[in-house]
């Protein structure tokens, strides 16, 4: 039996999709990356705020449209959550299964699901199929390695806790093991991904974040190690100083502030303040002179008042971010800020959205104009060969979210690094041309 999968949400969701795609094929199953050729198409669905949620369903009913002879079962966040309502509410979808908590068992699942008794249901351990990951849903030459699950901040917002459940670590030497063999067959760029990297290691402990940069960096051999997503809250400083030793260690940061009013943050669950977090701005970019720093806002908040918002354009300003994202708050089911007083209207929300989107494209277009002239090493994603253009990322962007730089060349892969001539700006893309391929 062939079967597509469709992953919806974020690079934590891509990983569960790499790891089911393993599964099902070591159970006998055959993956294909175009559904109009698969007998059974899985919708890895994202259960975070309401628009992911209603993504998510659209895609599931669209999928069921286009292909009503096949086989639709949705798995994931979305029916971890709300797997009853989901079964009693869309009869059209053949099956929901939360086997993508355990992937182990995943087989099993969509076996009886589809009642396939050819699909062989023996239990796997996680961690070899995490390890023996081959089939990746990334771009050539880039890789995810997830190293925990879960999240134990319980931010007042946020309703992972209650969707994945608290954090539970992975053990360092399975992680190196990973990273080892994607190195092994050509990867280029690693990102560590983790709901907050920042508290690795702490259901065991201690924090390992540390010790698990040292191991990596002792690799022999060529590639990038990029860091997703750092806390501010407990951002451990002594991984600068690794960095800084290791040029493979790439000095880009994702660090989620989410807001900078200490009203607010109070009322998310977080300890920090705008001048905490100015304050570790100016220490990475001090002791890491190339350091690029991302991160995401909540507005819209309950209880964000004018003088709330205008603390955090204060904060843009004075931060100068090189990128950020933006998102409206979305009020979740069970979690602390459901019940908090002080609703922001939508359409005040979505204003203070655009407020600050509109501020930032200027301050990125800064940071990229500093760059002309400059050479950078790059990883080619894909090509547009008809026009004898690459897209490509330095160390700046990290994959999916940032700008991308566009290259003028022929006979390049995707998956290959080369060094790259940075000639002008476009928008927040870049343009350039090789110096010499590797």
């Amino acid at each position: 039996m062939t079967f597509y999968i469709e992953s919806l949400g974020c690079a934590k969701n891509r990983v569960d999709s790499e790891v089911i795609i393993a599964s099902l094929e070591k159970s006998g199953l055959f993956w294909v990356n175009d559904p109009d050729i698969a007998e059974l198409i899985i919708i890895n669905t994202c259960g975070f705020i309401t628009s992911a949620k209603e993504e998510s369903i659209l895609t599931s009913l669209e999928i069921k449209r286009q292909y009503p002879t096949k086989k639709v079962i949705m798995t994931g966040c979305l029916v971890r959550r709300y797997e009853e309502d989901l079964k009693r509410e869309l009869k059209e979808i053949d099956g929901f299964t939360t086997g993508s908590i355990n992937p182990e068992k995943f087989a099993l699942n969509i076996a009886q699901l589809i009642k396939e008794s050819s699909i062989s249901t023996q239990k796997e351990n996680i961690e070899s199929i995490l390890q023996n990951r081959r089939k990746l849903l990334s771009f050539p030459g880039s890789a995810f390695v997830k190293v925990s699950e879960g999240c134990s901040n319980c931010c007042s917002y946020c309703a992972i806790p209650m969707i994945r459940g608290p954090m539970r670590s992975r053990l360092r030497e399975d992680i190196m093991h990973e990273i080892k063999n994607f190195l092994d067959i050509g990867i280029y760029e690693i990102n560590l991904i983790a709901q907050d990297l920042c508290s690795f290691g702490l259901d065991r402990g201690g924090a390992e974040i540390e010790e698990l940069l040292k191991e990596i960096s002792a690799l022999p051999g060529e590639f990038w190690l990029r860091l997703l997503y750092l806390h501010p809250d407990h951002f451990p400083e002594s991984i600068l100083d690794i960095i800084g030793k290791d040029t493979r260690l790439l000095p880009y940061f994702d660090i989620p502030f989410q807001h900078a009013s200490e009203n607010v943050l109070t009322r998310m669950g977080r300890s920090g303040s705008k001048e905490i977090y100015l304050a570790l701005i100016r220490k990475i970019r001090e002791r890491l002179r190339n350091a690029v720093i991302r991160s995401t806002f909540l507005v819209g908040f309950p209880g964000e008042t004018d003088e709330d918002f205008n603390a955090l354009l204060d904060f843009q300003r004075q931060s100068s971010l090189d990128w950020m994202g933006v998102f409206t708050y979305s009020s979740e089911e069970g979690t602390k800020a459901e019940s908090l007083s002080g609703r922001v209207s939508q359409k005040t929300a979505r204003m203070r959205r655009i407020w600050l989107e509109e501020a930032q494209a200027s301050i990125t277009q800064k940071h990229l104009d500093s760059l002309l002239g400059r050479s950078l090493e790059v990883l080619v994603e894909e090509s547009v060969r008809e026009e004898k253009l690459y897209l490509a990322r330095a160390y700046l962007q990290a994959p999916d979210v940032d700008g991308l730089i566009v290259l003028r060349a022929e006979d390049l892969e995707p998956g290959q690094h080369l060094t790259a001539r940075i000639m002008r700006r476009n928008g927040i893309d870049l343009e350039g041309v090789p110096c010499h391929a590797s």
